[in-house]
């Protein structure tokens, strides 16, 4: 597995399937968001060869991202591909589950392991206003149908915006009394595009946990805090499931990150909050050797940065989240 110049060992990859989406949440773009032609995104013997490339350095954990993945054509085969690919022992996806009442048991069956969903309210108007397009109904169904399908442990994303839903998360909590779920609160992140929106708006996970504490009592840290992925846990008193918080903007947890991030483009990305990418799809077409791509992705895993800029007022915006894939 490939090392970082600080001795991190890089082995997790997000390969976002498209930049395209069927919402547009307020805190990821404009609702007149333009998106890139689909010649110039990777096509599917394109991802499957980079694939193999990364997998044959050992990154052996995969994680399907966009835009929104659920909606590339032909996603449940390319799931099917990845899954029978040696070297992947962990697949799974990050999704908006407004499809997933059609797609969880076709995912499940191709060898997708589970999902992580975005969910930022439970007040189907407050979904509406926040996503512009969607539907809470949707998401709610995709979400008991990824539940049954096997789709598990399940996770749902918020991304907590002040002024829009803060006052959803104690009702999200509740969650995890009568559901084994895990509810991630996510500290918004500035990217291009929504910059001024993601920066003024921005709510603490401090102040998250106190509005926890204060309305539900006080919950138990777990694994002596040690992260589960990027998400520090907690678990209210009764409760079946966990409180994650994740905190890229006020307690980053750079020293610990194994993450590599391949844009539908066809970049590496070696921070999610950094600019500095290396094109691997330009040379993939033009007739690189695979030893030439693995020698590229090496090169650049070396010099994947320490850490984001945030707290010097640094702030990437080349591209916006949809355009990265989170």
């Amino acid at each position: 597995m490939p090392d970082d110049r600080f001795g991190r060992n890089i082995h997790y990859l997000r390969i976002s399937l498209t930049d395209h989406c069927n919402l547009r949440c307020l805190y990821c773009m404009p609702e007149d968001q333009t998106f890139q032609p689909n010649s110039e995104l990777m096509q599917d013997d394109e991802i499957l060869t980079l694939l193999k490339v990364f997998t044959s350095l050992g990154f052996d954990k995969i994680r399907l991202t966009g835009g929104e993945p659920t909606i590339r054509a032909n996603v449940v085969n390319l799931v099917r591909e990845m899954a029978n690919m040696p070297g992947v022992n962990s697949l799974s996806m990050t999704t908006n589950g407004v499809l997933l009442g059609k797609l969880a048991v076709p995912l499940k069956e191709a060898g997708l392991n589970r999902v992580n969903i975005s969910l930022d309210t439970l007040d189907p108007q407050r979904f509406k206003t926040l996503t512009r397009w969607g539907k809470f109904e949707d998401v709610w169904q995709g979400i008991h149908a990824a539940e049954k399908a096997g789709l598990t442990p399940l996770k749902l994303n918020m991304v907590v915006v002040r002024g829009h839903n803060l006052s959803d998360v104690v009702t999200m909590s509740n969650l995890t009394y009568e559901h084994d779920w895990q509810i991630r609160f996510i500290e918004m992140m500035p990217f291009a595009g929504q910059t001024d929106f993601q920066t003024t708006l921005v709510v603490s996970d401090k102040e998250i946990l106190e509005m926890v504490t204060t309305e539900l009592g006080q919950p138990t840290l777990l694994n002596n805090g040690i992260l589960d992925g990027e998400a520090r846990l907690y678990r209210l008193p009764g409760a079946l499931g966990t409180l994650g918080f994740i905190s890229s903007v006020t307690n980053p947890f750079c020293a610990g990150c194994t993450r590599a991030r391949l844009t539908s483009d066809g970049k590496l990305r070696l921070c999610l909050l950094k600019e500095k990418e290396v094109d691997l799809l330009t040379p993939l077409r033009a007739g690189a050797s695979i030893e030439d791509l693995r020698t590229m992705i090496l090169d650049g895993i070396w010099w994947k940065p320490w850490g984001h800029g945030l707290a010097q007022g640094e702030i990437a915006t080349n591209r916006t989240m949809s355009q990265i894939g989170g």
